[in-house]
């Protein structure tokens, strides 16, 4: 069980998810503090993506609690709270879009009746960009970045909802290694902010001096739940080839990207910027 004096931001306790009323994941106690980055791992189809879609509503909590700051987390609102970075790149399309435009769209959940930027919401926007460093690109066409930095815009784009916990599914999944680095600084600057991330992988290398803890789930529980260093099967090191976690969509539908919604308060990232390092 893990232990820690910060104020718990994700708790679960007894919780089962799936698709229908069939239980992917069972039994599962979990509780994520303020700040922490959580890497989730596991065999494929061992349903540690069903894990964080019970949180996202892409998923059936079927038994137990699941809280968000220390309120049960039940209504699309509460769900909104927590931000949404998906696997796959939904961000191009037959309308041209520029890098701006995709992260403001973020940022429309927080608008009031009239549906238009205002000063402030322009300046998340500004900022949620600066926070994954593509704010050279910002006026560039999405469909021209690279595939990893479309996957950061998606990041800038959850950003700007400003959420009080951020959930990423393989973020380095089918990029190159300059991309996936890129993105560990992009993981590694938010950290410094204080951001509360659960990342769901199979690829830590890039990631493993910004995660923080690691669980694993095999068999649709939690097996492990400690440091990385000590995960088994190798966890720390791991990299390679992506394996897709076919076995934990049973809802052909789970995969569609849900956007992101309004945070209940300001965002930690929207402090000064962190210089890479």
């Amino acid at each position: 069980m893990h232990v820690t004096s910060r104020p718990p931001v994700v708790r679960l306790s007894g919780v089962s998810i799936g698709y229908g009323e069939r239980a992917v994941v069972r039994d599962a106690d979990l509780t994520v503090v303020d700040g922490e980055v959580v890497a989730i791992m596991g065999p494929n189809g061992s349903g540690k993506t069903t894990l964080v879609r019970g949180l996202l509503g892409l998923a059936t909590v079927l038994g137990g609690e699941v809280e968000l700051l220390g309120r049960p987390l039940r209504t699309r609102q509460d769900r909104a709270r927590v931000g949404y970075v998906p696997q796959r790149h939904t961000v191009g399309g037959t309308v041209a879009s520029t890098v701006r435009e995709v992260v403001a769209s973020g940022r429309l959940p927080r608008l009031g009746w009239h549906g238009r930027l205002r000063a402030h919401d322009r300046e998340v926007v500004e900022k949620a960009i600066e926070a994954v460093d593509l704010a050279p690109l910002a006026g560039n066409d999405i469909a021209e970045l690279s595939g990893g930095q479309q996957r950061r815009a998606l990041i800038a784009r959850a950003l700007a909802a400003e959420p009080e916990v951020l959930v990423m599914d393989e973020p380095t999944a089918g990029v190159d290694l300059a991309s996936q680095q890129a993105l560990a600084r992009t993981v590694g600057r938010l950290t410094a902010r204080g951001v509360t991330m659960l990342i769901v992988t199979h690829e830590v290398g890039p990631l493993v001096d910004v995660v923080t803890r690691a669980l694993v789930v095999n068999d649709g529980r939690i097996t492990y739940d400690g440091p990385l260093a000590a995960a088994p099967g190798g966890y720390e090191h791991a990299g390679g080839h992506h394996l897709h976690e076919a076995g934990d969509c049973a809802d052909p539908h789970a995969d569609v990207d849900q956007g992101v919604g309004p945070g209940a308060g300001r965002g930690p990232w929207l402090g000064s910027p962190v210089e890479d390092r």
